[in-house]
């Protein structure tokens, strides 16, 4: 038997995986990021305030909460905010 009741480790049951623009939290590394893709079956993940993306294989994730979506939303904001301000748009 494997980690899950009366499921073999050669059958684990099916991780299903978040759509495209949702927001998820890596586990291994409790980063907040913006499901862009999926590769080679890994989720591609993009900080929510740019940035380069990252490979999470989908059962590290979880799904993210509304306030953890709407801080990084303002967080975001703030910093395209400081970015306009800097080159005076």
């Amino acid at each position: 038997m494997g980690i899950y009741k009366g499921v073999s480790n050669e059958n684990p049951p099916p991780v299903t995986a978040p759509t495209p623009v949702t927001y998820v939290v890596d586990t291994r590394t409790d980063r907040l990021g913006q499901v862009m893709d999926r590769h080679a079956g890994h989720l591609q993940l993009r900080p929510p305030q740019g940035g380069l993306e990252w490979d999470c294989p989908p059962g590290c994730t979880r799904p993210a909460s509304e306030a953890e979506v709407r801080r990084a939303r303002a967080s975001a904001r703030a910093t395209e905010h400081k970015t306009e301000s800097r080159w005076g748009l």
